[in-house]
């Protein structure tokens, strides 16, 4: 299979967790597990040689992808590919920007529903993570649990029977589990709540990242809430510990929105009718601004205040207007000041023409 062309056809669709069709997802864009393992026959990867490096890619390729235990996987070599490709599947949430930036061999098997994808050779030998639209812990725990136990049968994982599964950083030994939800909160921003929040989730010990996970910003006022340690701690206790205060967070969330309808509805209304009118007018338009007018957008939708759009559309267009998508969907590399050039008028054939109730497309 021809990589390149796969990655262009990739650019062109929406992955499953984008498809707004989950519980809650009005609120909560995804739910991931995500599982860091070790081959017991090779060191840790950075006591790992190029030759050690090789192999060991080399042993889930054959063992894992090539075998059949995996069905219809597109397996990229990420090593062999351009830096734009790289950075679109990081756009995709399909690898993680230390996999696409790291050196030497390293892989990612991604399924043709973009659900479930298995990196080789990122901070770990193996990085296993699965992806539900909206709120779904349950559903992708039982799912990624199915995969990991397929490829133990097929390979040796490093374990210790009082520690548990083995890994390079000490915070993820035990069951090497990383539980996170991604929730869309612009309320919560707008009401400047959302540091006392956060200040409360550090105190029972979860982490707050952005889109992009440890290091990113949270653009879009997207924010991913993770456990932070799993030492100790079961598969149902990390699930329970992110599973219990979700909820809490979407109905902070959803009366933050009520206080703005009840008390500035005028503000709100030409919040978002201006969001929607730039970003279907715009002539050229930076990232960074796109996503906090889509985040104003895709609340306005949320509450009634836009009625010719959906959420997967708005979804789709946080993702396809970052800057290798845009790349790979024209075909050609583009610098910044291009790529805010097209990016306008990607978004203004995907929501100029649309009918609206009255020319502003709000109600």
């Amino acid at each position: 299979m021809k990589t390149n062309h796969t990655l262009e056809q990739l650019a062109k669709q929406s992955g499953e967790w984008l498809r707004g069709s989950g519980p809650e997802s009005d609120i909560v864009i995804s739910s991931r597990i995500r599982l860091a393992r070790n081959l017991a026959d090779f060191p840790f990867i950075r006591k790992c040689t190029d030759h050690d490096r090789a192999a060991v890619e080399r042993v889930i390729r054959e063992q894992v992808v090539d075998s059949a235990a995996l069905h219809d996987v597109l397996y990229v070599d990420v090593n062999g590919l351009e830096s734009v490709d790289r950075q679109f599947l990081v756009e995709r949430q399909l690898i993680s920007r230390e996999l696409a930036e790291s050196k030497g061999a390293r892989s990612v098997a991604i399924d043709c529903h973009e659900k479930f994808s298995l990196m080789t050779n990122e901070e770990d030998h193996l990085r296993l993570q699965l992806m539900k639209s909206g709120l779904d812990l349950a559903g992708a725990w039982q799912q990624i649990s199915d995969i990991d136990d397929l490829i133990e049968s097929r390979v040796n994982y490093a374990y210790h029977e009082k520690l548990g599964y083995l890994t390079a950083c000490p915070t993820n030994v035990g069951t090497g589990m990383r539980v996170s939800v991604m929730l869309h909160l612009p309320a919560l921003v707008m009401t400047q709540q959302i540091d006392k929040v956060f200040r409360g989730l550090q105190k029972i010990s979860l982490a707050v990242r952005g889109l992009y996970g440890e290091g990113s910003r949270a653009t879009g006022d997207f924010y991913q809430i993770s456990n932070q340690i799993t030492l100790g701690r079961s598969e149902e206790d990390l699930m329970r510990q992110v599973g219990d205060v979700v909820p809490v967070l979407i109905e902070y969330e959803r009366q933050a929105r009520d206080f703005l309808v009840r008390e500035s509805q005028r503000d709100l209304h030409d919040r978002v009718s201006r969001a929607y009118g730039i970003l279907r007018t715009a002539q050229t338009i930076s990232s960074e601004e796109t996503m906090h007018l889509l985040s104003s957008v895709r609340m306005g939708v949320n509450l009634g205040l836009i009625d010719d759009l959906e959420i997967p559309t708005i979804n789709q267009l946080f993702i396809h207007t970052q800057p290798a998508h845009l790349q790979k969907i024209r075909g050609l590399e583009l610098d910044t000041e291009d790529r805010n050039i097209e990016r306008a008028l990607y978004l203004k054939r995907h929501l100029r023409d649309r009918p609206s109730r009255d020319s502003d497309g709000v109600n």
